[in-house]
């Protein structure tokens, strides 16, 4: 039976693990053949919980265990002519991306540093880097392709914290990255749907990746359950079941959205002061 991208050719920017592995699954199950970018492609060694999830050396091993062809590239994706390389690479391997969504990204420092008014300068240039410097490099690689192909879908990965503030001001640097991605996006899809490409935006809440459980239970879980509607946390399948939307044409009239995958995060949040759930 047909699945839903098979001929399709995907790539998904920091999917050494965590989500971004998640993304890349879900897209091989369906059928497309999938591309991997990370600056490492074996940094789930790094984390425990990240190491235990994986079924093989790579996500792209895992990729191939599923029947689609895999290939990866490791690129600093802060580093324009690394990414386009990454890119050309990865289509020399794989065919023309029809599929991109760029997820590499992620924060820096003390939860409760980087206020506003009072910004680490190294990290927030860090930070705004690989969040939205390497998503607008990785969108101009790959995007001028499926404009003249006609077809393609780009899903940018934001975070509920570009929406909402922080009731403290902190984590401004990767809130403001976030916040830039998401107009960015805007802006992409103008330009790119009257060539039948669409660019919309995924926004996390609080997501239980192999990762960021412990540090959920270490800062306790109400700390961050009081901003839930749901009182849980999301899962990584609760992502990936929107970028499979996002990425196949059950969204084909769906252009420069976004989408929040938070429970039900809304208003502001409530973040480093003491409070029950």
């Amino acid at each position: 039976m047909p699945k839903r991208l098979d001929g399709k050719v995907a790539l998904v920017t920091g999917a050494a693990r965590g989500l971004g592995r998640a993304y890349a699954l879900r897209l091989a199950e369906l059928g497309a053949a999938v591309g991997v970018i990370d600056i490492d492609l074996k940094s789930y060694k790094a984390f425990e919980g990240e190491e235990k999830l994986l079924t093989a050396e790579t996500t792209m091993d895992e990729c191939r265990a599923l029947g689609v062809k895999s290939a990866g590239a490791e690129a600093d994706i802060t580093n324009r002519e690394a990414v386009f390389a990454a890119v050309a690479q990865i289509e020399k391997e794989l065919g023309p991306i029809d599929i991109v969504v760029c997820n590499a990204g992620g924060g820096m420092g003390a939860p409760d540093g980087n206020k506003a008014s009072q910004l680490n300068w190294e990290q927030f240039y860090a930070v705004t880097e690989r969040n939205y410097y390497g998503t607008v490099y990785t969108c101009n690689a790959v995007v001028p392709g499926m404009k003249k192909r006609g077809y393609g879908k780009v899903v940018n990965v934001i975070s509920v914290g570009g929406l909402v503030a922080n009731s403290d001001g902190s984590y401004a640097h990767y809130a403001s990255a976030k916040a830039a991605i998401a107009q960015y996006t805007k802006l992409l899809a103008q330009e790119v749907g009257r060539y039948n490409v669409t660019a919309n935006c995924i926004a996390p809440g609080f997501i239980a990746t192999g990762r960021l459980v412990e540090n959920y239970k270490k800062a306790g879980e109400g700390t961050f359950l009081r901003n839930v509607a749901m009182k849980r946390f999301g899962t990584v399948e609760d992502c990936a079941n929107v970028v499979e939307f996002l990425a196949t044409d059950l969204s084909s009239y769906v252009n420069g959205a976004i989408i929040e995958v938070t429970g039900g995060t809304v208003g502001r949040m409530i973040m480093n002061e003491p409070a029950e759930c």
